[in-house]
């Protein structure tokens, strides 16, 4: 079987897939225990290699995925939207307090009143307060599950051409082995034994 052939059913495309910690095997490089495997699309190949080495740009390259930068570019918008959504609550607490000494200084002088109107505002302020946390903590639980889902390298690599040379000629040693194995297990693969005399 020709590279070009072996090629096209190994692509060049590797998922980084995470196995337990009781699953771990050799490295492809350096043969420490990992639990980062390296794996085709169509599940052809597969190989166990080290997070440090997905870092080195000798051995493969990220391939970035559109869908992760846009996912990623959501999770930084909606942490930007809740620092504003927090300032604005900071400020319309710190006016409402501005208010309240206000009114403080108008009780005084019409206690009775005042006293009537405050518990209504109060009552009314305290709904308020409990829509916007609530809000607050929507908005915190949605960027945290975004976020939970996101993985902070990337998940899609293309490996450099050496070691892809290498893992297609590991698979045409294995086919070739199968191969011998199949021609070995039939019986017309051996020459007949002599049947004349001397």
């Amino acid at each position: 079987m020709n590279t070009s052939t072996m090629a096209t059913t190994l692509p060049n495309t590797w998922h980084l897939r995470r196995v337990a910690d009781t699953a771990a095997k050799a490295c492809l490089i350096c043969h420490k225990p990992s639990s980062s495997v390296l794996i085709t699309p169509n599940n052809k190949d597969f190989f166990y290699v080290c997070p440090v080495h997905l870092k080195d740009r000798h051995f493969c390259s990220p391939i970035i995925d559109a869908e992760e930068e846009a996912a990623k570019r959501k999770a930084e918008a909606m942490e930007k939207e809740i620092e504003k959504v927090k300032k604005e609550y900071e400020e319309k607490q710190r006016r409402k307090k501005e208010k309240k000494k206000d009114e403080s200084k108008d009780r005084e002088k019409d206690k009775d009143d005042e006293s009537k109107d405050d518990s209504k505002k109060t009552d009314a302020d305290k709904k308020d307060e409990k829509e916007r946390d609530e809000n607050i903590d929507a908005i915190k639980k949605q960027s945290t599950s975004t976020s939970a889902s996101i993985d902070d390298g990337p998940r899609i690599f293309s490996l450099h051409k050496n070691f892809y040379q290498m893992r297609i000629d590991r698979m045409r040693n294995i086919e070739a082995a199968k191969r011998n194995r199949q021609r070995l297990q039939d019986p017309s693969f051996f020459p007949s034994a002599p049947s004349g005399g001397l």
